[in-house]
């Protein structure tokens, strides 16, 4: 399906991420690190022109190498747009890419922003200093360094939430594409939570205490205070301070991710027609309300289901009845068959769910008879061969009947059964001509009641035989006409039955 993309979402998108980008460089370079860079280092008037045309020429190389990253990163999305329309896997391709690009920002700063900056203007700041024109310490260059690098982690921290935010319209745009249908495959999901809090809380929590710390050793070390006298002070509170932001974020990610774990696992369950509830609803924040409301959608559901079970079952047995209407002679024929079906099924060991299924297959087994005409339906003599093949197909005919019931796939498990109960072991029956096991279990079960219900149910033109004897022609029949598994089940029970109506 071809689809309309609208160019005035895309550079919105573009805005909003250069805005964001201007904000986050603005914050991070300008004033982060310009206010360390003019406040920590003592320098001349000729040495802070020079800085600030080192930072100016390497913040021009590290716009080029980001931008080249940039237009790499978002190439798939701006080709669904450029196109007047385009196929369901690359709109795919475009939704990961779009739920991958705040993780790819946070890279693009870390490595070609940051390299792209750090690299030249340190190699300008050596060789400036190395050749006397600027009047600093070798030193104040490898603290230049690890300051960009940790502002660098505190900007892409911001740009990260920042990107998440812009990328939500887009998103909602290539989502509405499902209204149509046509795109079904979700994307998986790209930024674990437990990791998106833990780093966020050490970067906030860790990186301006260290930053702090190398303002602090550079300003100290300009007053004469040694080194590792410093460090040895900060090395305990940085440790303190990493310590104490993993534990927080720890904390902060399983207090989130718990009741995310079990929202996820109940509706896995849903997916699968397992409409499970939350019993034990013990959150005392926003989660308590979300699963209040699951609760009250899994109830809703449930409702459902039970209102399109008895909807369904009502149909059924709706058209066995209109089915018994039409010859009052065999009146509670497919009810009987029914109960039979199930009996067996119980003996031979077939669980809830099947002995379900077999008894609503049994029920409408006989559906099809409705295209029957009632001239052949309710003849009381021998009926001729061009009679007896409308009887014939009459398990094709419920099939097809049936095969009409929407959704398809509540009926589906019942096909099998009512288009083969007339087939015979030995293979001479009909209307597939099937044998043996090729034969569906349920339409061999159906067969064995089906023709004991038959035989011992009264016609206008003849009585019902005695039970007994219906239960020898069954015996006789093992392995020709009925399987003898089913057969013999069959019997066992009526005998049962018998016995226990006459005592």
């Amino acid at each position: 399906m071809q689809v309309l993309w609208h160019m005035d979402i895309y550079n919105r998108f573009l805005k909003k991420l250069l805005i964001n980008y201007i904000f986050g460089s603005l914050i991070a370079v300008l004033a982060i690190g310009a206010t360390f860079i003019f406040t920590t280092i003592d320098a001349r008037g000729y040495d802070k022109a020079l800085i600030w045309l080192i930072l100016a020429g390497s913040m021009v190389i590290m716009f080029f190498t980001e931008g080249f990253f940039f237009r790499q990163h978002i190439r798939p999305i701006r080709a669904v747009f450029l196109s007047d329309g385009m196929d369901a896997e690359s709109v795919r391709k475009a939704i990961l890419r779009l739920k991958q690009f705040p993780v790819l920002t946070v890279k693009r700063i870390m490595l070609p922003h940051l390299l792209g900056l750090t690299i030249p203007a340190a190699s300008a700041s050596l060789y400036l200093i190395s050749a006397g024109e600027l009047k600093l310490s070798y030193y104040m260059v490898l603290y230049a360094a690890i300051a960009a690098f940790l502002v660098a982690s505190m900007h892409a921290l911001v740009e990260f939430y920042l990107t998440l935010r812009a990328i939500k319209p887009v998103l909602a745009h290539f989502k509405a594409a499902n209204k149509s249908g046509w795109l079904v495959q979700e994307t998986p999901s790209t930024i674990p939570i437990k990791k998106k809090f833990r780093l966020t809380v050490l970067v906030i929590g860790v990186l301006p205490v260290l930053i702090f710390m190398v303002a602090a050793q550079i300003k100290l070390e300009g007053m004469g205070m040694e080194t590792a006298v410093f460090w040895q002070w900060a090395a305990v509170v940085i440790f303190i301070t990493v310590c104490y932001a993993m534990l927080t974020a720890k904390y902060m990610a399983e207090d989130i991710e718990e009741p995310i774990s079990r929202l996820q696992t109940l509706m896995s369950e849903a997916e699968n027609q397992n409409f499970a509830y939350l019993k034990d609803n013990v959150y005392t924040d926003e989660f308590s309300e979300v699963f209040t409301g699951f609760n009250i959608m899994i109830a809703a559901l449930k409702q459902r289901e039970e209102t399109n079970r008895q909807l369904l079952e009502s149909f059924m047995t709706v058209l066995s009845a209109a089915l018994d209407a039409r010859d009052p002679y065999t009146s509670g024929h497919s009810m009987r068959v029914a109960s039979f079906s199930r009996d067996i099924g119980k003996r031979l060991g077939l669980h809830d769910e099947e002995l379900k299924q077999l008894y609503q297959t049994a029920l409408l087994h006989d559906i099809g008879k409705i295209g029957v005409p009632d001239g052949v339906l309710q003849k009381e003599g021998k009926l001729s061969d061009e009679e007896f093949e409308y009887i014939k197909a009459h398990p094709v005919i419920g099939e097809t009947i049936l095969k009409q019931v929407q959704p398809a796939g509540e009926v589906a498990s019942l096909l099998p059964g009512i288009r083969s109960h007339h087939e015979r072991i030995d293979g001479k029956g009909y209307p597939d001509g099937l044998q043996g096991e090729e034969i569906p279990y349920f339409g061999r079960i159906i067969a064995v009641a089906d023709s004991y219900d038959a035989m011992t149910s009264d016609r206008p033109y003849r009585k019902g035989m005695p039970p007994e004897k219906a239960l020898h022609i069954l015996e006789s029949g093992k392995g020709t006409q009925w399987d003898p598994q089913v057969a013999d089940a069959f019997i066992e029970l009526a005998r049962k039955m018998v016995q226990t109506e006459a005592s």
